[in-house]
């Protein structure tokens, strides 16, 4: 029973009581902000989880578009190939009728010039007919008898040249 009168046992006991009933609180507050900081972290987590599937939805739905505008630039490539070939096949046509109707001009041409050359051939056959037929009438015909040849020829001449 010495200890009740020994002070270092009441030291003892005042430190125990004191580190019993301060203990306490600090516990509880340590503990209330261990368990806050818990449940800080647990809504981080929670948050990091919500935004990570969000990201992965939407990396699945980019990649999904990506195949989208892939596909429709293979179909853009596949028409203006279509319709470079449709173009190119037209432009042929156009060309091969561009070919055809500038030949049948220069036929036409041609038939023309020498159409136009044998009416000179002609026309200078006739002036050289006419000029011999004049000297060898002139040297065989006296001057009445060629009076009445020439008019003969005048009076005929109108249902020649119908």
């Amino acid at each position: 029973m010495e200890l009740i009168h020994d002070a270092e046992f009441w030291v003892l006991i005042a430190a125990i009581l004191f580190v019993v009933l301060v203990g306490r609180r600090a516990w509880r507050a340590l503990g209330g902000g261990l368990d806050a900081r818990a449940a800080r972290i647990q809504g981080e987590l929670e948050e990091a989880r919500r935004l990570r599937e969000e990201a992965e939805a939407l990396v699945t739905q980019y990649r999904a578009q990506q195949q989208q505008a892939a596909a429709e630039a293979e179909a853009i490539v596949a028409h203006a190939q279509e319709e470079a070939e449709r173009i190119a096949a037209q432009g042929a046509r156009d060309l091969d009728a561009a070919l055809l109707r500038r030949q049948r001009m220069a036929e036409e041409r041609i038939a023309q010039a020498e159409a136009k050359a044998l009416d000179e051939v002609r026309s200078v056959a006739i002036d050289v007919a006419i000029a011999a037929a004049r000297d060898v009438i002139a040297g065989a015909i006296d001057q009445r008898r060629g009076s009445a040849l020439l008019d003969e020829a005048i009076v005929a001449l109108p249902q020649r040249l119908r």
